[in-house]
Order: C-alpha cells, then sequence, then structure tokens
C-alpha cells in the first residue's frame, strides 16, 4: 500500500486551467513520491498534456498550488522547471537533429569558467549520463540525426539524467520503439526509480502501465475520476473510468463474408523494400501485417498506393494494373491511405480540419458551406474533439489528428483501405471507436489491408494475418492458427512448420 504519510516529491493541488471557453482543467490533485511511478491515464483531451504543460512551465495554473521535495514550485518557464529538477520527455522528440549527442545532452546548461565552456567536464557529463542509460557504446560526437529512434529516445532521457531531474515525465515514450527497445526501456525507467526519482508515465497501453507503474491515476474531461494501486487494478476498471462506461467489447467481430479479390499482389518488389511480397486482398476482409520495424511493412504499402516505385512485379487493383501509379490514381481508384507519418505526409497541418478531410473528393460544384458540413459529420461520427472545423488541425492532439485522417477515407468512401498503424497515438476509448469503424467497413464489403506493431490488435481485429521479414512477406494464414509467439518467430526468422502447425490463438483480452 501507498504510504500517504510521506510527503510527496511533486504534489499538484486544485489546478485550474481554461482557454476561452474551454476548460482543460478542473481542481486536479496530482502526487507523487520518490522511488514511485505514477501512470497518467485517459483519453485524448482530457487534459493530460495541458496538466504536464502546467507542470513544466509551458502553462500558468489559473488556480492552484505545486510543491517539489514540500517547496513551493512555481516554474515561469520550461528552461526553469529543468533546472528546477523537473524533466518532460515527449512523444515527438525535443532533440536538434543537426547537433551532436554531446551538444544535445548539455544544451542550455553548458558549464562555464570566466565564459568559457569546460570541454573537458562536459565530456564527464555526458559519458555519465549515456552510461546510465545504456549508450556508453555511442559517440558524443556523432550528430543525433545519425542515431536510431530508440537512441534518440534515450538520448533524451540521458539529457534528463545530466540535469539532476528529481521528476521525469514520460510521454508515450513507446509508441515508435520495437519490442527489444521497449523492455530496455523498462529497465531503464526501474533504474530510475531505484535511484530514488519519481516518474509519471503517461501511455494508451494497458498492458504497459500494468508493468511499469506502481499506481495509475485517470483523467476525464479535464476532472481527475479515480485511481489506485496498478497492481490490484482490473484493465476494464481503468478503461470504465477513462471513457466513463464499461467498455464489454474491444475487439468487434460481425459476420464478415470475403468476396471477389479487389487487390492482387503478384512477387512485387520495390525501390529498397519489400525484396519480395505477394497476397490477395477479398472484399469484406480485414488482412494484418506483422513484422519488426524495418521489415519493410511501410514501404509495401507505400509501394501499393504509389508513393515508391514497383520495381518488379505487379500491383492490380480490380481491373486496373499499370506498372506506373500514382496516389492520386489510386484514390480514384477507391484505394485509400493512413499514414504512419501523420504530421509529415498524411496531413497537412497548416490547412483546417475541413480541408485535411474532404481535399481528397472535392464536388464539382464547390460550396464551403457544404465542406465543412461534410467535415463537421465525418469529425462527429469519430468522436473528433474540434472547437471549429476552419481551424488548422496542428491545434489538434495527435490523437484527434489520427481520426480526422481515418475520417478522410470514410468520406471519400475507398473500398480497399490501407492502414499503416491506424491506432498509434489513440487512446482505449477511440481505439474501441476505430476498430468498430473497421469492422462496419468490412461488413459492408470494404477491403482492408493493415500494418500494426500491436500484436494484439492484429489478432483482434484482422480475419488472416500475413508476416513480413527482411523486406519479405509470409503467407497469409487465418487468425484461429496464429498467436502472438508464432508472429513473433516469424518475424524473427526463426520460425519451423512444426511450430506454426501446432500453435492456435488464445482468447483476447479486452483491454
Amino acid at each position: 500500500m501507498q504510504d500517504t504519510t510521506r510527503i510527496p516529491l511533486l504534489q499538484m493541488t486544485g489546478i485550474h486551467k481554461q482557454f476561452g471557453a474551454t476548460r482543460a482543467l478542473s481542481g486536479v490533485d496530482l502526487r507523487v513520491h520518490e522511488g514511485e511511478v505514477l501512470a497518467l491515464v485517459g483519453e485524448n483531451g482530457a487534459g493530460k498534456s495541458t496538466l504536464m504543460k502546467v507542470l513544466s512551465g509551458a502553462h500558468a495554473p489559473d488556480e492552484g498550488q505545486m510543491s517539489l521535495a514540500g517547496k513551493p514550485y512555481a516554474p515561469k518557464n520550461p528552461l526553469e522547471a529543468r533546472r528546477a529538477g523537473v524533466a518532460m520527455i515527449y512523444q515527438e522528440l525535443s532533440l536538434a537533429p543537426h547537433l551532436s549527442v554531446l551538444e544535445n545532452i548539455l544544451l542550455g546548461i553548458e558549464p562555464t569558467r570566466a565564459g568559457w565552456l569546460q570541454g573537458r567536464q562536459m565530456q564527464q557529463t555526458a559519458t555519465d549520463a549515456m552510461s546510465q542509460v545504456g549508450l556508453a557504446h555511442v559517440p558524443l560526437h556523432l550528430p543525433v540525426s545519425q542515431l536510431s529512434v530508440a537512441e534518440r529516445q534515450l538520448t533524451e532521457i540521458a539529457r534528463a539524467v545530466a540535469l539532476g531531474s528529481r521528476v521525469l515525465v514520460f510521454d508515450e515514450p513507446t509508441s515508435s520503439l520495437a519490442q527489444g527497445d521497449v523492455a530496455r526501456l523498462f529497465a531503464l525507467v526501474n533504474r530510475l526509480k531505484a535511484q530514488g526519482r519519481a516518474v509519471i508515465y503517461i501511455s494508451h497501453f494497458l498492458e504497459e502501465v500494468k508493468e511499469v507503474s506502481n499506481r495509475f491515476m485517470v483523467l476525464r474531461d479535464g476532472q481527475s475520476v479515480g485511481g489506485g494501486e496498478t497492481a490490484s487494478a482490473q484493465p476494464a476498471e481503468i478503461i470504465a473510468l477513462m471513457v466513463g462506461r464499461s467498455v464489454e467489447e474491444l475487439y468487434p467481430r460481425s459476420a464478415r463474408t470475403p468476396g471477389e479479390v479487389v487487390l492482387k499482389i503478384e512477387n512485387v518488389t520495390g525501390a529498397e523494400k519489400p525484396l519480395a511480397a505477394s497476397l490477395q486482398l477479398r472484399r469484406g476482409e480485414i488482412l494484418g501485417i506483422a513484422g519488426l520495424v524495418g521489415a519493410g511493412r511501410t514501404e509495401l504499402l507505400r509501394t501499393v498506393f504509389g508513393l515508391d516505385a514497383v520495381k518488379s512485379g505487379s500491383v492490380k487493383v480490380g481491373t486496373f494494373s499499370s506498372a506506373r501509379e500514382t496516389p492520386a490514381r489510386r484514390w480514384a481508384q477507391g484505394v485509400g491511405m493512413v499514414s504512419e507519418d501523420r504530421k509529415s505526409e498524411g496531413l497537412a497541418l497548416n490547412l483546417g480540419l475541413n480541408e485535411n478531410l474532404t481535399l481528397t473528393r472535392l464536388p464539382p460544384f464547390f460550396s464551403p458551406v457544404r465542406r465543412d458540413q461534410d467535415a463537421r459529420q465525418w469529425a462527429q461520427r469519430l468522436s473528433v474533439r474540434f472547437q471549429d472545423v476552419r481551424r488548422p488541425i496542428g491545434d489538434l492532439s495527435g490523437g484527434n489528428q489520427q481520426k480526422v485522417a481515418i475520417a478522410r477515407l470514410l468520406y471519400h468512401d475507398a473500398d480497399v483501405l490501407l492502414l499503416d498503424e491506424p491506432t498509434r497515438g489513440i487512446d482505449v476509448g477511440s481505439k474501441a471507436q476505430i476498430y468498430r469503424v473497421i469492422d462496419e467497413l468490412a461488413g459492408r464489403g470494404k477491403a482492408v489491408l493493415m500494418v500494426s506493431s500491436y500484436l494484439p490488435e492484429l489478432l483482434g481485429v484482422c480475419d488472416r494475418i500475413a508476416v513480413m521479414c527482411r523486406g519479405v512477406l509470409g503467407a497469409a494464414r487465418p487468425v484461429a492458427e496464429v498467436n502472438e509467439h508464432s508472429i513473433m518467430l516469424e518475424a524473427t526468422g526463426t520460425e519451423t512448420d512444426a511450430e506454426v502447425s501446432t500453435v492456435t490463438a488464445p482468447a483476447m483480452q479486452s483491454i
């Protein structure tokens, strides 16, 4: 049990924050002790980001107080918060890619004497910090742009360690990490906890919350609605607190009748990947593609959609078959795609929600009023939280941006949907909505080709799953014939026919 008699290392009491007519936070209380990991969970728009921006000095609270180690804490800006010992590790990393590892770690806290940088002290501080996060092998002079995603994540944590931060906030830290990197991150969080640091861990993955945290706290509509000891909490209880209702079935599965083949890929190779890919996708079917990061799953979807060139082989959509296709032609053929990189290529962040949602299918006689009505209708159907459809979509949370990208395919009425990590950055309640929409589309005869790194999602949603390993796509198997273990064996190239023939799909837990 948590000892509530100890003074928390960090305490936030009665925090209120309002933006115009929108009340983002209403009297939120939060506490976290030394050597403790507190999981902060809630749907997109629940107030998590706003609360952490108050903590980090990016926003000043309208009401409420904060204390750090028993002393009043009211940072005027993020730099002041960092110097006080509060570090943020964001989902969208805030490193300077053109600077070296050493320069990033010590940016803003460079030791000087009489105006001169202390090079030896800088080297020692950066070396110690990188050793603590398991990156002692990475040269300090290397530009951050040359690091892997996982190494960049750990470098950002090393910067917090170099600062001597006592409170670290992790915002969706595993969203771009492979399974092995996630295990290393969890080991690091446990080391930070053992050092007496306090960690606030934000995640939409409840299995991560169960594994890494001591306590959890749920925000909904800007208010704290519950929490407790993680070990004794059931996932269904946490979900019910998050969405305000029970979610009986996370992965709905209505009756599906596969029809004619609408997408046929034969011996396709791309400029770099895939090296070899063949599959057939039918109407009314959801086919999942599993594999490790870098296996070539995204490249396969990009090749099918015309974003990347087909080096050899053929891609046939219905009756359309051409060696050279473009995304515009694919849209015209009834193929739509949701990119895994929504910020760089999936959305135009400076344009409004209305433009992002409707640009792929403008009517011959354009009406701004009709466009706004359509955008509002589809955004509301997917429960996108927005104030004005004409506001830049970059103002929305990442999860709401993702839902707009999916709503675009619904508005376009695409027959073949290419979904690359469609629920990345989306909370549990919103995931349930997306899964229902995908299930409804398959029930209506749409064909869905879906890439996901989250195996429970593929097993719960798909009819068949194919695994990609080192650029080569394996045969698609019915979901009843595979499980997480067999998929990982094939993804790592260690599968045997005997192992595949003896496994069956486990019962899925609705979390």
